[in-house]
């Protein structure tokens, strides 16, 4: 066990994590899982091993269900002292945010020889916490950072959401703790329990504003724009989100009321910073490749655990600025606001500014810089909330399209997990089989999909219109013989495709997997079709 790269990543002068060092002493077998809002939420899993803590971060949490597999990247090992670490980690500092004791006890290692067999891939161990009790395995997969966290032995009732926020160690919230001052020390011992010690002064409070979500408008997918005067802009391939400041609160949620501001810390931070009483804004959150372009796949790459490419929030409506109803004003006169608002604002917010030109020239510069499209706007629309009206119309230069899982294949060849996806839309409620998708897989990728797919299986078939008598001209078919051969999954997770067109019998040609959709429910997933 060293701590070199622990060290190595952390800047001791600005943060208040332990530099530590390996304990030489017989291990206590003692554990600690932190949850912690880092870039991302997850679960910091952590066993004293060797003198050291040794760690895994596993972003879904504990499986509470024998058999349950979850995935655990192994990280640094971490100083034995940092298993009371908790707190806030600054901005800019590595894994910088905030981090709750979730729960503690010891671990007892169910073989004689636990380093040993931790070496050897694996590792069975029991848990006596004060919120988790039972077995577990841990598994190491092909790569040797990557790992599964089994549930061994008997079911257990998982935690209640509200223990789920709460503090093994000091019984607070996360919340609670992000907001804390307080610079954590070795072994300290909680302000309230010390004899004599004094509680820092409260603040003033200040005056509470309450956040309300409004469904964003939506645009209606069309081949060419209807008459009328009409503003275009760029269309990105990010998330749809919705920026809301009231007062001292701020949110940045997902178009199906996801919360954003973990996943994409910079983007409500630079909300947060607005110098405004309250406000709503409708943008997208997107990364940027090295030509400027949004690119959905980089915003994949970074949840795959890939280095993170520059995150911006593009800002193309205002719909409340201090307390003022904006939506029922005509879109110049609420963009024209919106551009005011963020001229002196931190960069990661952008305005998205309206193209000039007649829309057959903008999109040929757009198809030259090989962009997704165009949003079209009515110049004089309101802001219909959730509403598909034709007042905003996007016009697409490449096929792209959200689609539900609901099975895979099995792998042929040197491909290991899964050979393709099986994918669909609902149609009259029901979930209607449009293909399969193979490429735009890499290994990680193959590997991760195939463990969160396994924790959704299900033995029957979710698609409506299957079998097929044919399996048809490109072989996007799945014929009663194939099915045999298929894994069913709960039509939970969605994912976008691009594709080069649909076939007559309503299937995806040349398919090319994007990346998976958080923000979309598997129910609204229909196939859109061009007015």
């Amino acid at each position: 066990m060293n701590l070199k790269e622990y060290i190595r990543k952390r800047d001791f002068k600005k943060t208040a994590e332990p530099k530590g060092q390996v304990e030489m002493v017989a291990s206590h077998h003692r554990f600690v899982i932190q949850k912690h809002a880092a870039s991302r939420l997850h679960y910091d899993f952590r066993l004293e091993m060797g003198g050291a803590l040794k760690s895994w971060a596993v972003p879904k949490g504990v499986p509470y269900t024998k058999g349950e597999k979850r995935l655990a990247m192994e990280v640094e090992d971490h100083p034995v002292s940092y298993i009371d670490f908790e707190g806030t980690i600054p901005k800019g500092q590595y894994g910088g945010g905030t981090v709750m004791v979730w729960d503690q006890g010891v671990f007892e290692p169910l073989s004689d020889s636990p380093m040993k067999e931790l070496a050897g891939g694996k590792l069975h161990f029991r848990l006596h916490g004060k919120k988790l009790d039972g077995e577990w395995y841990l598994v190491r997969m092909r790569q040797d950072n990557q790992w599964l966290l089994i549930k061994a032995g008997e079911d257990m009732t998982p935690v209640s959401a509200k223990l789920d926020d709460t503090s093994a160690l000091s019984g607070k919230s996360m919340e609670q703790l992000g907001r804390s001052t307080e610079v954590w020390q070795s072994n300290r011992v909680p302000a309230a329990d010390q004899k004599g010690a004094k509680r820092p002064a409260a603040k003033a409070a200040k005056p509470s504003g309450s956040i309300k979500f409004i469904e964003p408008m939506k645009a209606r997918l069309m081949k060419s724009p209807p008459a009328g005067q009409w503003i275009y802009e760029i269309k990105f391939d990010g998330f749809r989100a919705l920026a809301l400041k009231n007062g001292p609160k701020t949110a940045l949620l997902s178009r199906n009321e996801k919360d954003f501001s973990r996943k994409f810390p910079e983007a409500y931070d630079a909300v947060n910073e607005l110098n405004v009483d309250s406000a709503i804004i409708d943008g997208e959150i997107v990364a940027l490749d090295p030509k400027g372009r949004s690119s959905f796949q980089l915003l994949q790459a970074y949840d795959l655990g890939q280095e993170r490419p520059p995150i911006f929030f593009y800002a193309f409506d205002l719909l409340e600025l201090n307390g003022q109803d904006l939506r029922n004003e005509p879109l110049k006169f609420r963009k024209d606001k919106l551009e005011k608002l963020l001229q002196k604002q931190s960069g990661v917010i952008r305005f998205s500014a309206s193209l000039e030109g007649k829309v057959a020239e903008l999109l040929k510069r757009v198809r030259k810089l090989g962009l997704e499209g165009l949003i079209g706007k009515r110049v004089d629309s309101k802001y219909e909330a959730g509403r598909r009206s034709g007042a905003w119309i996007k016009l697409k230069l490449h096929h792209e399209q959200e689609m539900v899982i609901g099975g895979y294949s099995n792998p042929t060849g040197a491909r290991q997990h899964f050979g393709a996806l099986l994918l669909g839309y609902y149609k009259n409620g029901k979930l209607w089989f449009a293909g399969k998708v193979g490429t735009g897989f890499n290994e990680a990728l193959l590997e991760q999909l195939h463990v969160l797919l396994d924790q959704l299986s299900q033995p029957d078939c979710p698609f409506a219109n299957l079998p097929e008598k044919k399996a048809g001209r490109y072989g996007a078919g799945v014929t009663r013989t194939e099915m045999r051969r298929c894994h069913w999954v709960k039509p939970k997770i969605v994912c976008q495709v691009k594709f080069s067109e649909w076939t007559r019998d309503g299937k995806l040609r040349q398919p090319v997997f994007l990346g998976l959709r958080e923000d979309k429910k598997a129910r609204e997933v229909v196939r859109e079709l061009p007015d």
